[in-house]
């Protein structure tokens, strides 16, 4: 996925994703986005100190294996 910029010019993504950029990227609210990603339904994110990122090559993996759940629920 690269953005086009004009005829010849086309510039990658970022290779992490902030939580309003992979928002735009699913098509659904940043806070559902934390949502998935604390029930382990979409992979977990790099923490850098505060900053919240996800990898770009993970999440797109991710979409290409069908979106299913990376962490399995704890069963008590």
């Amino acid at each position: 996925m690269s953005i086009q910029l004009g005829p010849m010019q086309t510039v990658e993504p970022p290779a992490l994703l902030d939580v309003r950029a992979l928002s735009r990227l699913l098509r659904c609210s940043p806070r559902h986005v934390s949502r998935l990603a604390r029930s382990g339904r979409m992979p977990a994110p790099i923490r850098l100190g505060v900053l919240v990122r996800w990898d770009r090559n993970v999440i797109r993996q991710w979409i290409a294996d069908g979106c299913s759940r990376v962490r399995k629920e704890d069963v008590k």
